[in-house]
């Protein structure tokens, strides 16, 4: 519960809950997404529906590793998991011809898919309340753009034999995230301040130069080079080395914990900037801190798996409408559907049409696009 976030010294004016997305008072809408809806969250149920979906994706995880050109039946993948952890692996060549595939492709392919998707999802879901706006994605700062110029300028200068090699190109990706960062806040910043338009409108115009200099880029690359970054830059995640895996997952671990501490305060930013500072919240403070942490996820993110959209978009909007507005629920069970929704979508990517292989952007825009043409008509329709 959150007493200190709905019930100011002084009585606000009357909240009216009218279409989601929307706070009203009186007659004008001032607020996001009816902010206390679900605010009555019980341990029983935070425990029930994070178990649920625990449940879940571990089911789902264990289907994605059993799928694919060769298929894997469960009891060889337990075997092959206990034969990795306590024992050596058996003399059988087609059960060492497995485990390759499984411990060395699929396993960390899929636990990467589902750390992208969970932190894309976070993202999105902090970045929605920051803008109180349900349309709002990780790769509205235009730090996607930057870390994807950033490869780009690497595989132009010839760093690492392919766009998807694990050398310096995740490195080179999170320099342009993180300068994309700097262009950002001081195109926005004034007088101390942040203001919202100010980053989307920085945002928008940063996407709009990064992608023309990316084409540009890719336009004069080699035919070979040409064609891996445009599959690259549509999105696609290949199983990385177990010490590159470990060392991306401690640093978005970090930034998903940190996220995470911010529950309550977006809480309160959703009520809007006004209300969020009677309440005693350093507004500016919290939007650099969660716009920075948010950024350096996304170009840490975008490194690795390429510019894979509208997870951010999608999942915390359908999470919210049947979970709750409540970050304290919202927050963890968007990772998790994000994260389940990515291990699914990049099974049907190397899957659905084998030998072949379809970048796992090319099935989340698929999946999002119709939501968002849904959303936008519905929003347009309920703010008439």
């Amino acid at each position: 519960m959150m007493p200190s976030a709905g019930h100011p010294t002084s009585s606000p004016p009357a909240l009216t809950s009218t279409s989601p997305g929307m706070v009203q008072t009186g007659d004008r809408a001032t607020g996001y997404d009816r902010p206390f809806q679900g605010a009555i969250l019980t341990p029983s149920r935070w425990c029930a529906v994070m178990g649920v979906l625990s449940t879940l994706a571990l089911v789902l995880a264990t289907l994605c590793l059993q799928l694919g050109t060769q298929y894997i039946g469960l009891g060889d993948i337990f075997r092959l998991l206990s034969s990795a952890l306590f024992e050596p692996v058996s003399d059988n060549e087609a059960f060492r011809t497995t485990g390759v595939i499984l411990l060395q492709v699929r396993l960390p392919r899929v636990f990467l898919g589902f750390l992208v998707g969970s932190c894309l999802a976070s993202v999105g879901v902090a970045l929605q309340a920051l803008l109180r706006n349900p349309l709002a994605d990780p790769y509205v700062l235009g730090v996607s753009s930057g870390a994807a110029l950033g490869v780009a300028i690497a595989v132009l200068f010839g760093i690492g034999t392919t766009v998807l090699a694990l050398s310096l190109l995740p490195v080179c990706g999170f320099v342009g995230g993180l300068v994309a960062l700097l262009v950002i806040y001081r195109m926005a910043a004034t007088y101390d301040r942040l203001p919202v338009h100010s980053v989307l409108l920085a945002g928008v115009i940063l996407n709009a130069i990064f992608s023309a200099l990316i084409m540009f880029i890719t336009s004069i690359m080699e035919p070979n080079r040409s064609f891996g970054m445009m599959a690259w830059l549509m999105g696609s995640l290949t199983a990385p080395a177990y010490t590159v895996l470990s060392a991306l997952s401690a640093y978005l671990m970090i930034g998903l914990v940190l996220l995470f501490k911010q529950v309550r305060v977006l809480n309160i930013l959703a009520l809007g900037e006004e209300p969020a500072r009677s309440l005693g919240i350093d507004t500016e403070r919290a939007k650099r801190f969660i716009f920075l942490l948010s950024a350096l996820m996304t170009g840490a993110v975008v490194s690795f798996s390429g510019m894979i959209g509208f997870i951010g978009m999608i999942i915390p909007h359908a999470v919210r409408l049947v979970a709750g507005a409540d970050h304290r629920l919202l927050l963890p069970a968007s990772a998790l559907v994000g994260g389940m929704f990515l291990m699914v979508a990049d099974t049907i990517a190397r899957t659905a049409f084998v030998p072949s292989e379809v970048p796992v952007g090319v099935i989340t825009a698929l999946a999002g696009g119709p939501f968002f043409v849904y959303l936008l008509v519905w929003r347009k329709d309920r703010l008439a």
